[in-house]
C-alpha cells in the first residue's frame, strides 16, 4: 500500500506527523511489516525525536542553524534566498527517509518518540510525504 500525505508547514520547524501516518498503518489491514516514509523535497527531512519535552526539538532546531549558517559566503547556490542552500546541507545532514517496524496494526515507537517532518525553509507551503506499507 502507498498513500501519499501532504504536510503544512508555516516555516521552518519541527512539525508532528505520527498522528497522520498511524491511521495509514492502522487502516492498512496488515498485522506486521515495515512503514517506509519518503519525503519528496531537496530542503527538508524526517525525523524520528524525543515527543514529550518541546526542548529537546528546539535544542536541536538551534544547534542545526549554528552549524549550518545562513549567508556564509562559500555559499554560490543563492538563487532562491539565503535559506535555500542551508536548507539543502540540513536536509542532507539529516534522513530524507524512514523505515518503522510495525506490530498488530501499531508502529512499534518507544514511549518517547514520535516522527517529525523536519523544514528547513522559512517559507510556508506543503511538503509531500509517501507512506508506503
Amino acid at each position: 500500500m502507498i498513500e501519499e500525505l501532504s504536510i503544512a508547514v508555516r516555516g521552518q520547524g519541527l512539525y508532528p506527523i505520527t498522528g497522520q501516518v498511524s491511521p495509514l498503518v492502522s487502516r492498512s489491514g496488515q498485522a506486521e511489516g515495515l512503514c517506509t516514509l519518503f519525503i519528496r523535497h531537496t530542503s527538508a527531512s524526517l525525523l524520528i525525536q524525543e515527543n514529550f519535552d518541546d526542548s529537546a526539538r528546539v535544542d536541536l532546531e538551534n544547534w542545526l542553524n549554528r552549524l549550518v549558517p545562513e549567508d556564509d559566503p562559500l555559499f554560490t547556490h543563492t538563487l532562491e534566498g539565503p535559506d535555500d542552500m542551508p536548507s539543502h546541507i540540513k536536509s542532507a545532514l539529516t534522513a530524507t527517509q524512514l523505515s518503522i517496524p510495525f506490530r498488530d496494526g501499531q508502529l512499534m515507537l518507544g514511549t518517547w518518540q514520535g516522527i517529525y517532518l523536519w523544514e528547513h525553509r522559512h517559507h510556508p507551503g506543503a511538503r509531500q510525504v509517501v507512506v508506503h506499507l
